[in-house]
């Protein structure tokens, strides 16, 4: 990895995600095959240690700090067409705030491993009870430009769930057609240049109860490499 500038907190650059130049789509690649989505097929995909030919993704830093650990979990609700589960963080969070989001957040202390802190997290944001997901695995590190290096855990979600958002951190919870995100034709691409750093990003704007919701950032960036994993050759 080539190094970068490295820039304090207060140096995050500040632009409306909503109003950015859409540079394309990825509409030239495949989406990933209705039967690779089901319970069944994810199961047996994670279980095949595939995974272990991905690599991290670093995102360019704009702290110069080293990234803190963190777990979100990307929680897979098994309805007869799976969903994703995503929260809209509230107004007032000093980062990220009003931002679509997969719950999660910082690892405790206590927290026995990444696992931990994703179920933990999934808990208290949105009141999901660990009995309710089966643990998949986990996909490699994304190192986030805001400082965190963040595990995306992965797991299937039993519909019988009940959800109670915590009104201090979460606005609002919503679910995404897994089949919408597999699918690069709705992955629009933008760029962004910020003393000495060109970025790239993907954002997929979803509409809930006539209402966009626009996933982007690490977001966006952990649905994509969980993409990557599920369209990479079965062999």
């Amino acid at each position: 990895m080539s190094s970068t500038p490295t820039f304090s907190f207060m140096q995050i650059p500040k632009f409306s995600p909503h109003e950015a130049e859409v540079l394309g789509t990825d509409a030239h690649l495949p989406q990933v095959a209705a039967d690779r989505l089901g319970p069944a097929a994810l199961r047996e995909r994670f279980g095949s240690n595939r995974i272990a030919g991905l690599q991290a993704v670093h995102e360019p830093s704009w702290t110069g700090h080293p990234p803190k650990p963190a777990s979100v979990l990307l929680g897979i609700v098994m309805h007869p067409e799976p969903t994703v589960l995503l929260t809209v963080r509230t107004a007032h969070l000093s980062s990220h705030s009003g931002q679509v989001a997969l719950p999660g957040g910082r690892q405790d202390l206590q927290d026995a491993d990444e696992i931990a802190t994703a179920l933990r997290e999934a808990r208290e944001e949105v009141g999901l009870q660990p009995q309710f997901v089966t643990v998949l695995g986990c996909l490699p590190l994304y190192v986030t430009g805001t400082g965190y290096k963040v595990t995306p855990v992965v797991g299937l979600i039993d519909p019988a769930m009940q959800l109670t958002a915590n009104p201090h951190e979460v606005a609002d919870v919503f679910e995404v057609l897994l089949a919408f995100l597999m699918n690069p034709a709705n992955h629009r691409r933008h760029a962004i240049e910020w003393q000495g750093v060109h970025r790239q990003w993907i954002s997929m704007p979803y509409e809930v109860s006539q209402r966009e919701r626009l996933i982007w950032g690490a977001t966006a960036g952990i649905l994509r490499h969980l993409y990557d994993f599920l369209q990479t050759p079965y062999s």
